[in-house]
């Protein structure tokens, strides 16, 4: 993205057009590298949209858009302090470590975490030091489905599925007993326990795709934008190139092509979250992640008996005594377990969230 950005800005210097992005020219981030596989599992799944490099193969397709060799260096030690960027600062640590040093150099509730992938570098950062990590503010979080079929299986949308064990773990931080949510224990599970007590929950609010589904970008709006520039030469290139829309329209369709705008929608979030437009779960949801199931990996499961969980007492309380509760399998009425995850289930707009997703970038 930075080496686009970094030609973008180079053509359009050239052509006396503005820069634009002034946010970022302002505040330049900084970069990590994260985890390379899921927690207990030595490859990263890959599906028909992401492909094998998490974007649908654009290096492949458009070798001018990736940077060169020598930019991985910047993130290794013994190759010295010089940025290959002008736009972000590299970082030799790894994410999840620098996650924790944010969050420990920060004042509590003053960061908050925007994940738009597997959760693999916040398990990795909540397992080394837990109570650092709850000093975060919030995480955002795209993933799972809840009434909706699955994006890469029946039931499994792909940011949980990739790697659930994190899902898992991650979502068991909102609950007042974490014990009572955290996955089944394997041969393959290297992260400890976190402690039976931790003196704050959680706030997760998630993004699955029963809410990101409908918010749309379709090429008639997009190209309309992008024209202009890839017949001046903007050096993206072709409008349906890197974006791929046109290949996700169904075989035999007449509708116009589309892309669902699933991560961005959590940006969209941080930025308006004082709309009143949007809405979360009227109460928080006891939101779980399957870990070992044949044909369920990855799926996000809720109790849909309609039972009512039994009242709460204080997470001090004797936990045996108000816990307990005979014929409840799973723990899903105990008052103190299962996890408390806020769930977005409505937007300002369906189709406003384009609109703007296109003038934030173009205008």
């Amino acid at each position: 993205m930075f080496n686009v950005l970094e030609k973008e800005f180079a053509w359009r210097e050239a052509h006396g057009k503005a820069l634009g992005f002034d946010t970022l020219r302002a505040s330049k981030p900084l970069v990590a590298v994260g985890a390379d596989h899921p927690l207990e599992e030595d490859e990263l799944a890959a599906d028909h949209f992401h492909g094998y490099d998490g974007l649908h193969g654009v290096h492949d397709e458009h070798p001018h858009l990736s940077p060169e060799a020598a930019w991985g260096a910047a993130f290794r030690e013994g190759h010295g302090e010089r940025s290959t960027s002008a736009l972000f600062t590299p970082s030799k640590a790894a994410a999840h470590q620098e996650i924790l040093r944010l969050l420990r150099e920060s004042p509590v509730d003053t960061i908050t975490i925007v994940a738009v992938g597997p959760l693999t570098n916040l398990a990795l950062a909540a397992a080394e030091d837990p109570v650092i990590f709850l000093r975060v503010k919030e995480v955002i979080a795209m993933g799972g489905t809840i009434d909706l079929p699955g994006s890469i299986t029946p039931n499994g949308e792909f940011n949980i599925y990739a790697d659930p064990v994190a899902a898992a773990r991650v979502f068991a931080l909102t609950s007042p007993r974490p014990y009572t949510s955290m996955p089944v224990t394997t041969a393959a599970s290297t992260l400890p326990p976190y402690p039976d007590y931790l003196s704050r929950k959680l706030k997760l609010t998630l993004f699955p795709l029963d809410i990101t589904t409908p918010h749309r970008l379709f090429k008639g709006p997009f190209t309309e934008k992008a024209k202009p520039l890839e017949e001046a030469g903007s050096p993206p290139g072709p409008v349906d190139g890197p974006l791929h829309i046109e290949s996700l329209k169904p075989p035999g369709s007449t509708t116009e092509a589309e892309l669902q705008l699933h991560n961005p929608m959590t940006i969209w979030y941080v930025i308006t979250q004082e709309d009143p437009g949007l809405r979360t779960s009227p109460e928080l949801e006891d939101i779980r992640v399957e870990t070992s199931g044949q044909w369920t990996r990855g799926m996000c499961v809720v109790d849909r008996r309609g039972f009512k969980k039994a009242v709460g007492l204080s997470i001090e309380a004797d936990e045996p005594a108000v816990e307990e509760l005979v014929g409840d399998t799973g723990g899903w009425l105990g008052a103190n377990r299962g996890n408390l995850i806020r769930r977005v289930v409505e937007s300002p707009g369906e189709d406003l969230f384009g609109k703007i997703f296109l003038t934030s970038i173009f205008d």
